[in-house]
């Protein structure tokens, strides 16, 4: 099992010590001596101020990360009959026609029209590909589902490699839709 640090709140129950209530160093009621208070479990374990979010932020983000654990499984299963070199619309076509609409460059044109690390990837094997990129983003989701640890890169890498499988897939249009 994973080592999670401690985040619950501290109890209520914890006194506090009054400035004219201290201590001496052998635990009987006295004067204490000057100077600031050493470190240790108490300094640890102060309450947390109104202003503090520990509880909203773990939530959140797993929330999210479950979301995209979710999403990238789903593109993990469906990815080759869908968008894979034998799917309904593959992308590596859609990629390779976008790229003769903007006369045969990858530049921020097409950067921009379909933004997806595929650009920059190989095509040859596009099965393997979208996998690879479906199960990093399912590693990074299941990492902070997990652990509850994220940071602002984590998280941008995983809406890049979300946005890179989303922008491939193109625009669904029902078979069953009548003809004029």
């Amino acid at each position: 099992m994973l080592a999670v640090p401690d985040m619950a709140a501290p109890m209520a129950g914890l006194r506090r010590r009054l400035p004219g209530r201290a201590r001496a160093p052998d635990g009987a009621p006295g004067a204490a001596p000057p100077g600031p208070p050493e470190p240790g479990p108490a300094a640890a374990a102060a309450p947390l101020s109104p202003g503090s979010f520990w509880l909203t932020r773990i939530v959140l983000l797993r929330s999210i990360a479950f979301l995209y654990s979710v999403a990238f499984l789903v593109a993990f299963q469906q990815n080759k009959q869908l968008i894979g070199e034998k799917g309904l619309l593959p992308c590596k076509l859609y990629l390779q026609d976008i790229k003769k609409y903007f006369k045969g460059k990858v530049g921020l044109d097409a950067l921009s029209y379909a933004p997806t690390l595929l650009w920059f990837l190989d095509w040859s094997a596009m099965d393997s590909t979208l996998d690879c990129l479906a199960l990093a983003g399912l590693a990074g989701a299941a990492f902070v589902l997990l652990t509850g640890c994220a940071n602002m890169v984590l998280m941008f890498l995983l809406w890049l490699l979300y946005l890179s499988l989303v922008n491939v897939g193109q625009i669904w249009v029902g078979f069953d839709a009548p003809s004029h």
